[in-house]
């Protein structure tokens, strides 16, 4: 499986064959992606035939929303560990939405990934191998209305990011310095990792840090994101601010808004307090129901109540589309739903 190989160690792939057949393979992986090695045109046909599986996951499942303009996998490796990657149309960007782990320890009570637990690590390989194939599918099958190259890649599907530091570096360097995306193009999401934070406001890209706040005090936060007693908000933000100094990059707050839980008067103006003093733009998401709980989205009106008191409050917030709901397009939904079946 080519995406499990290190860039550098792809000759091993090709054994005596030359030079310039690794660099073919190299491009025809990273810069301009195909779904199946039968469509690398320019190496032998005995060549492609010992390249397959091109992928390290078969894709077990695929839906489509929103007129086509979204689009959700859920893959499944050899191990048959099970991981999901959601691409996004809008008008001037096509988004992947792409997973670090399969399952999730972090036991966020609102998360449907969180449900199910932990499963691993994914390698950097198939991390990468999640953009790379959304690229390859953009090629043969544009979405509707938006660009046919992937603009932005963002790791905020299953899994926490920081807890798999070392994979996601690779991953990151790969998607940079191999498939040519920008690193201001990148976005990678945490719950409050706060050493990983440390860690990645030292690396030399300017990805984008998005920090999954949720809530504005420590009891409630605690209740939906386990891991604030670990790392109390005040540790967060602090973190929040050294890698905002460090890099000079505008930070995100994510908000996933809860009826009863997260969406009083109260709630809007500490997340304004903490966006002011972050200087950080936040985005509010109405839950996107899953099974198992008793989470559920505010009525619309009080979503607007909600998002109206934190701009009033003085913070820049943008109220987000509940994108896929119809092909249950949240972390972990997909993957959700398959095992209620199959149970």
């Amino acid at each position: 499986m080519p995406y499990l190989t290190a860039p550098d160690d792809l000759a091993a792939l090709l054994p005596g064959e030359p030079a310039y057949r690794v660099r073919q393979l190299r491009e025809w992986l990273y810069r301009s992606p195909v779904l199946t090695a039968a469509a690398m045109t320019d190496l032998p046909a005995a060549v492609r035939s010992r390249l397959e599986p091109l992928w390290p996951f078969a894709v077990e499942a695929e839906q489509e929303g929103d007129g086509g303009r979204t689009v959700k996998w859920l893959m499944r490796a050899p191990d048959g560990a099970s991981y999901e990657a959601v691409l996004m149309a809008y008008p001037r960007r096509t988004t992947l939405c792409l997973s670090s782990q399969a399952g999730c320890a972090m036991g966020c009570t609102f998360c449907a990934t969180g449900q199910f637990g932990f499963e691993r690590h994914l390698q950097a390989g198939e991390m990468v191998a999640q953009a790379a194939y959304a690229a390859a599918r953009l090629r043969s099958r544009p979405l509707p209305g938006a660009p046919e190259r992937l603009g932005n890649v963002v790791f905020m599907g299953m899994g926490e990011p920081l807890a798999n530091y070392e994979n996601l570096r690779e991953a990151l360097r790969r998607l940079i310095e191999e498939m040519g995306v920008s690193g201001r193009a990148i976005t990678v999401s945490t719950v409050g990792v706060v050493p990983g934070m440390a860690r990645l406001a030292e690396e030399p890209w300017p990805v984008t840090l998005a920090l999954s706040l949720h809530a504005a005090d420590d009891d409630t936060r605690a209740a939906l994101v386990p891991l604030n007693r670990r790392y109390p908000i005040d540790d967060v933000i602090a973190a929040a601010r050294h890698y905002v100094a460090k890099k000079g990059r505008r930070l995100t707050l994510e908000w996933t808004l809860i009826a009863g839980v997260n969406d009083t008067p109260e709630q809007a103006r500490g997340l304004a307090v903490i966006a002011a003093e972050l200087r950080a733009h936040a985005n509010v998401i109405p839950l996107n129901p899953i099974p198992l709980t008793r989470y559920r989205a505010p009525a619309p009106e009080r979503v607007r109540a909600f998002v109206e008191q934190a701009r009033r409050a003085g913070a820049n917030v943008t109220l987000r589309d509940t994108r896929g709901s119809g092909i249950d397009a949240a972390c972990g939904q997909l993957r959700s739903r398959r095992a209620e079946r199959a149970d």
